[in-house]
């Protein structure tokens, strides 16, 4: 099946390429990029030469769905809401990996994203695409909104207590830290390198538009309102999430006990990767791969679980989990063309 890009110069679109060139049912297809459209792709990366040399296009729906079976959107939040409907009347499954689609509330989605929303009848269309727990609506589904990087860190992490009626609800903190390509390719501030190298800095106080997408999962699959305290950072490194996760339990249980919880929970999910008890997960331990890593420990004293979520933003956090949701849509085995060993050291 041929694969479209729409968004051809970011991070999240070369690894999507990385993963296709190496999927046994897929092919790069029309890559698109308005702003550098007539360059040969090889020539804004280097490192794909003699692999994927096609010149970018602009967007055109009926050459796109002419052409290609599936259509992946890298772009920014505010513009896959206006590329989307126009495939989908033409019959192609999409996967946004933008913020688009993800909130159900077009009003909280303008509130956060400080874009206009989608159009309502589309963002019924839209399944959350969290591969571990929503796989059978993936499978019956032409529009996946990918889950945000930060999200699928936080929510791998929580749901498994959160689903055992263990934890006090309005007492999560979440502390999440993030890699620089986590902010894109273009420049800013942000990720200039003499403001992030040797510094480590806390962003979006109480703003960051991953909260209410957050909340929204927690609250649909504990059947109860939940609020989190999140705060992301910053770090001086170029990929890697990792999100400690704090929750006061209601009753006294030991590391043990919440290890075994956790491993049944996720017993049949390739990617989820759950640590023997005193062993911490890094970000480098999965780094390049589709892996969700997660370590756990109850304090004794306080009676309180941390739980240390690890992913790479551009893989599980973004591309990786593209390709694992194109895998459940056709039927495939969702390893597929996603078995990498984490690249180490």
């Amino acid at each position: 099946m041929k694969a479209a890009i729409i968004g051809g110069t970011g991070y999240g679109s070369i690894e999507l390429i990385r993963f296709i060139n190496k999927h046994p049912n897929l092919e790069v297809g029309a890559v698109v990029s308005n702003s550098q459209a007539g360059a040969g792709f090889s020539e804004i990366y280097p490192h794909l030469s003699n692999i994927v040399d096609q010149p970018l296009e602009t967007f055109n729906a009926d050459r796109l769905a002419e052409e290609n079976e599936i259509v992946f959107l890298a772009t920014p939040s505010g513009v896959s809401s206006r590329l989307v409907p126009p495939l989908l009347d033409r019959g192609i499954k999409c996967i946004d990996l933008s913020g688009d689609f993800r909130l159900r509330s077009a009003d909280e989605y303008e509130s956060w994203y400080k874009h206009s929303p989608a159009d309502e009848k589309y963002l019924k269309q839209a399944t959350y695409g969290l591969s571990e727990i929503y796989p059978e609506k993936i499978k019956t589904s032409s529009l996946i909104a990918n889950p945000g990087c930060y999200s699928t860190a936080s929510i791998l992490g929580l749901l498994p207590i959160l689903k055992t009626n263990l934890a006090e609800y309005e007492s999560i903190v979440i502390d999440a830290k993030s890699g620089v390509s986590g902010s894109g390719r273009g420049l800013s501030l942000t990720n200039h390198f003499a403001e992030i190298n040797e510094n480590l800095k806390a962003y979006k106080l109480g703003a960051h538009q991953h909260i209410p997408e957050i909340e929204q999962i927690l609250s649909d699959e504990s059947g109860a309102p939940i609020k989190i305290s999140f705060t992301t950072h910053l770090v001086p490194m170029n990929r890697g999430i990792m999100c400690s996760i704090y929750v006061k339990l209601k009753e006294t249980v030991t590391t043990n006990e919440v290890h075994q919880i956790y491993s049944e929970f996720y017993k049949i999910n390739p990617f989820i990767r759950i640590r023997p008890e005193g062993n911490v997960p890094s970000t480098k331990e999965v780094l390049g791969s589709n892996y969700c890593d997660i370590g756990l420990h109850v304090d004794q004293r306080t009676n309180r679980l941390t739980i240390i979520s690890v992913i790479d933003n551009l893989v599980k956090g973004a591309a990786g989990q593209a390709i694992q949701n194109v895998n459940l849509q056709n039927g495939w085995d969702e390893r597929t063309g996603l078995i990498d060993i984490p690249l180490y050291p």
